[in-house]
């Protein structure tokens, strides 16, 4: 196992400026996930650390030794893609076996390590099988196998559940977090499934436009984002983010009106989550407008009503129901966090300050 450590490292491609100058610090045995959209530079910084990509400056060290000018086999990394990377002539144990191998391992050490690594995921009745003759999940956790079955000081993993479908990718994801917590090594994930990163991460590297704008752990990413990007990406459904102005300690916007306790300005942007509202049935209540949609996502129903421009999702009871475009009322439920946001910068106004106070 071993600290990985950025140094103010850059990358550029001719002019074009892929992540700029940053420096972090990935703790001995944390599982830590890089998550943003695509072209955010999640990827092209993993494949830094992994000596894929030259950086254009800056430092990297590994276990505190310099690797800069490691390749990556010396490197002592592991790395799982998206796309398994299988030997489609091989066995599954002959997959699983060929990086120890390369290694010189003696034939019965790597039998031994072969079966103990297929054993913890679950593939030890599929050894003699080629990768065509398993599904997507079975071949993605060869890939792990083939990883672990090393015992390297580091794992990259490069969207290694995009392939799979819905409910393998729940199942893999306990798997991996299963995993981790029985190897303890340090682990760098890249993704841009939100529900990926808050589920497995140690900790959260959120990117965009190849800059780190906010590490933290999940619930604090969730609960206290940094600015509203963050506020925006984070979350399934999303945040509300409702425009408006602060006048005498009220936020105001075209049927929205709530108490906050942030002095007066313009260009604010109001942040609530779904689950923070409940539908009320009050003319007087501090949101309102029209019925726009009901989802019923099984154990509740996302209830989105449109006031002017803007959209306000709230999740209620799973047995809600009522017409499109008759009136709706939500409120914040009692104690909870309302954020407020400078529209201009986009940075998350004081949080302490930003609190809402329920209808």
């Amino acid at each position: 196992m071993a600290e990985i450590r950025l140094v103010d490292i850059e990358k550029k491609y001719g002019n074009f400026l892929a992540v700029p100058k940053q420096s972090l610090t990935i703790v001995d045995g944390e599982f830590l996930v890089l998550l943003g959209p695509s072209g955010c530079g999640k990827t092209t910084t993993m494949r830094m650390i992994a000596g894929l990509e030259d950086i254009t400056s800056g430092d990297i060290l590994i276990g505190g030794d310099r690797v800069n000018d490691k390749p990556p086999k010396d490197r002592d990394i592991a790395m799982v893609f998206q796309n398994y990377g299988l030997y489609p002539h091989m066995t599954v144990r002959q997959n699983i076996e060929y990086p120890l191998k390369l290694r010189g391992m003696a034939k019965a050490d790597r039998a031994a390590r072969v079966q103990e690594t297929a054993e913890k995921v679950e593939l030890d009745a599929l050894l003699d099988r080629r990768p065509s003759e398993l599904s997507g999940g079975q071949r993605q956790r060869v890939a792990l196998a083939r990883a672990i079955v090393r015992k390297p000081r580091i794992f990259l993993m490069d969207e290694p559940l995009s392939n799979l479908d819905a409910k393998l990718r729940v199942t893999m994801r306990a798997e991996l977090k299963h995993l981790h917590h029985e190897l303890g090594v340090t682990t760098v994930y890249v993704t841009h499934d939100q529900m990926e990163a808050m589920t497995l991460a140690s900790r959260v590297a959120v990117m965009r436009e190849g800059r780190i704008v906010q590490l933290d752990t999940p619930k604090r990413i969730y609960s206290e984002p940094a600015d509203l990007f963050v506020a925006g990406f984070i979350g399934s459904p999303s945040m509300n983010l409702i425009e408006g102005a602060i006048r005498g300690g009220v936020f105001t916007a075209q049927g929205v009106s709530l108490p906050v306790t942030v002095s007066d300005r313009d260009d604010v942007v109001l942040g609530v989550r779904p689950e923070d509202l409940e539908i009320i049935q009050r003319d007087e209540a501090p949101i309102q407008g029209r019925l726009y949609a009901l989802e019923l996502t099984g154990d509740s129903t996302l209830v989105t009503l449109r006031t002017g421009k803007a959209s306000v999702c709230a999740r209620g009871p799973a047995d809600f129901e009522a017409e499109i475009n008759a009136p709706c009322h939500f409120a914040p439920k009692p104690g909870v966090r309302i954020h407020l946001f400078d529209r201009t910068s986009g940075q998350r106004i004081d949080g302490d300050a930003a609190q809402g106070t329920a209808a």
